[in-house]
């Protein structure tokens, strides 16, 4: 069944994104793992201007988010969109492109980032060159995407496919509307919008960027993944679809719940803090939906530790969709904002939800693109303790930090006057910020656990001979 598999679909750049995702995740969390340190141990930037926190800290964003969360997002999408329309991509040659391209525009990032050449917009730091690279390369994606599902032999559309569509769309003018610069030299570029348009449409793209790309993308992966892994049909395909649009036409309003008690529109803020909170409805119900999957299938937990991956996920999902509604409510955003509860609420989604579901999807494709069994299951077990128990240190110390933050900075005394300083709030912070030092430790250790096991693993793969990787591209459709 396998080679037939082999034969009626193309795997080769399945695997070399699958492999390359999870390096990316042990470079991108070394990263953070460090400048984490740094900010718990100043002395570990060695005066250098290269290892300093401001230039380090956009490295590791677009390390986990672009390098390892877009090679996960390619890998899948092309793994998945085969399995469900019953064809090949539609273009060999243009899935390779996607997969040189989207490496060259890393390897641009890890050279112009630490020289700090960027255009200081949160997750949107690389300049006007590197922009138009990504917008090339992401639409070669989303076509062959596109057109493998137009030359589907299925009558219908899945709903992972929607969701990954859905996420191609938005990202493509996101970016290119975000992105829009005048370029003054090789290597800079101004904005054209100034001022709070320019905050506006920077965190217009920056939630969206998280409620597409790392949202509805990672729930393609989830509404494909949890099914296959468990053997059962998704609960509820209708639940699946409301979701779907739901998540579409609702999460553009939300990004200027960043922008509480700003030169913003007073309005404008109340808006995305309204349409926040109603999100949380289709939010949760993505998430039961996953995890009522399991239905009369939970005792598989006990022995299936790639489940344990998406069960784990779904249950941080669930949480950071109704965490960040709260946290836009002016009342809670005036405690909340600027302090480090926000870092933790980033985090219980980014490590949580997007790198749990994003691994177990790896450990699912592994077996099957390299027709081996994973090298060690007990490692996958282990990676799964570390991950989860290094989240929770992680999460749990920027939350306790970011309240204590938020009170240090509203408290006065009987003068009215400030009760703290800055410098002493910086100070109580301290065994939080070595907290989550040890937190990130624990996740890095556990991303070097699935390499070294992704790595055996496809070495047993060569040496049974059971896949031949590709050395040369393979360019016929």
């Amino acid at each position: 069944m396998e080679a037939v598999a082999e034969q009626k679909y193309n795997f080769d750049v399945v695997r070399w994104f699958t492999v390359m995702a999870v390096v990316y995740v042990v470079v991108g969390t070394l990263v953070g793992v460090y400048i984490a340190s740094e900010l718990a141990w100043p002395v570990l930037n060695l005066d250098s201007p290269y290892l300093s926190f401001g230039r380090l800290r956009p490295l590791h964003t677009n390390a986990v988010i672009f390098a390892f969360g877009g090679c996960v997002l390619m890998a899948t999408a092309f793994y998945s969109v085969q399995r469900t329309c019953g064809v090949k991509l539609w273009s060999s040659k243009m899935a390779w492109f996607t997969f040189i391209g989207w490496n060259v525009v890393i390897v641009a990032a890890v050279i112009t980032l630490p020289l700090g050449i960027n255009q200081s917009k949160e997750y949107a730091e690389l300049e006007w060159p590197i922009d138009i690279a990504i917008a090339v390369v992401w639409l070669s994606y989303l076509f062959n995407f596109v057109m493998t599902i137009i030359h589907r032999k299925t009558s219908h559309i899945y709903v992972s496919n929607w969701f990954f569509l859905g996420m191609m769309v938005m990202i493509t003018y996101l970016h290119v509307v975000n992105s829009l610069a005048i370029p003054v030299g090789l290597f800079k570029s101004y904005s054209i919008f100034s001022g709070v348009h320019d905050a506006m449409i920077q965190w217009w793209w920056g939630h969206n960027a998280v409620g597409f790309y790392l949202t509805a993308g990672f729930l393609g992966i989830m509404y494909y993944f949890v099914p296959k892994q468990v053997n059962r049909p998704v609960f509820s395909y209708r639940l699946s679809v409301i979701h779907f649009w739901a998540l579409m036409f609702g999460y553009v309003w939300l990004g200027a719940h960043h922008l509480q008690y700003t030169a913003l529109p007073d309005w404008t803020g109340s808006l995305g803090a309204a349409v926040s909170i109603a999100m949380i409805i289709p939010s949760w119900g993505g998430a039961v939906n996953g995890l009522m999957t399991l239905s009369g299938a939970w005792d598989r937990l006990r022995t299936d530790y790639v489940l344990r991956f998406f069960v784990i996920s779904l249950a941080f999902y669930a949480m950071s969709t109704f965490e960040g509604p709260i946290m836009s409510i002016k009342t809670v955003n005036a405690l909340s904002h600027y302090t480090d509860w926000t870092i933790g609420h980033v985090h219980s989604g980014a490590l949580g939800w997007v790198a749990m579901v994003g691994m177990g999807a790896i450990y699912h494709m592994m077996t099957r693109l390299f027709h081996v069994k994973m090298y060690s299951e007990k490692l996958i077990n282990i990676h799964f303790w570390m991950a989860t128990i290094g989240t929770v240190i992680y999460v749990v110390a920027m939350w306790v930090s970011g309240l204590m933050q938020g009170l240090m900075w509203r408290t006065y005394d009987e003068y009215g006057a400030l009760a703290y300083t800055f410098a002493e709030s910086v100070e109580a912070m301290h065994p939080y910020y070595a907290m989550r030092a040890v937190g990130g430790l624990l996740f890095f250790l556990g991303a070097v656990i699935m390499l070294y096991n992704v790595i055996l693993t496809v070495l047993m793969a060569k040496k049974a001979g059971s896949i031949q990787l590709a050395k040369t591209v393979d360019v016929k459709l």
